[in-house]
C-alpha cells in the first residue's frame, strides 16, 4: 500500500527547507545548511546538531535516503561525508507541502494581508 504524501503535513520549516535543499541535487549535511542559508539570504541558519537530528528523522520516515552519488567533492571527501537525496516518497511530500503553502499564501493575498506587487519573485 502506497504511503499518503499528505500524512506528514504540515512539515516544520526546517524539514521543508531540508527537503527543498535536496530538490535539485544530493547534498551532505554541511551542504544542506549552506544551501538553506543561501536560499534564505541568511535569515535562516540552522544549527548543525539540529540539522543532523532532522536528517535522521527524515530518513527514518522514508523521506530521504543515503545517496550513491556525491558529485561535488573529490573521492577522499566522499568517504568522510554522508550524502542524502530525496526518496520518491520524499519528493511527493515536498510537492504536497509546497501546494499546501501555496494555498495558504493565496488566502493571505485574497485577504489583503500583503500587496502582491511587494512580493519578490525570481
Amino acid at each position: 500500500m502506497a504511503k499518503d504524501p499528505e500524512a506528514p503535513l504540515p512539515l516544520t520549516t526546517l524539514w521543508y527547507s531540508i527537503l527543498l535543499a535536496m530538490a535539485d541535487a544530493p547534498r551532505h549535511g554541511y551542504g544542506i545548511i549552506k544551501e538553506i542559508e543561501l536560499r534564505t539570504g541568511g535569515t535562516m541558519s540552522p544549527a548543525t546538531g539540529t540539522v543532523y537530528l532532522a536528517l535522521q528523522r527524515l530518513e527514518e520516515d522514508g523521506l530521504i535516503g543515503e545517496s550513491r552519488e556525491a558529485v561535488e567533492e573529490p573521492p577522499a571527501d566522499r568517504r568522510r561525508r554522508r550524502w542524502y537525496e530525496l526518496t520518491p516518497f520524499g519528493r511527493e511530500v515536498l510537492v504536497a507541502e509546497t501546494r499546501r503553502l501555496h494555498a495558504q499564501v493565496g488566502v493571505a493575498l485574497e485577504k489583503g494581508v500583503v500587496d502582491p506587487s511587494t512580493l519578490q519573485t525570481r
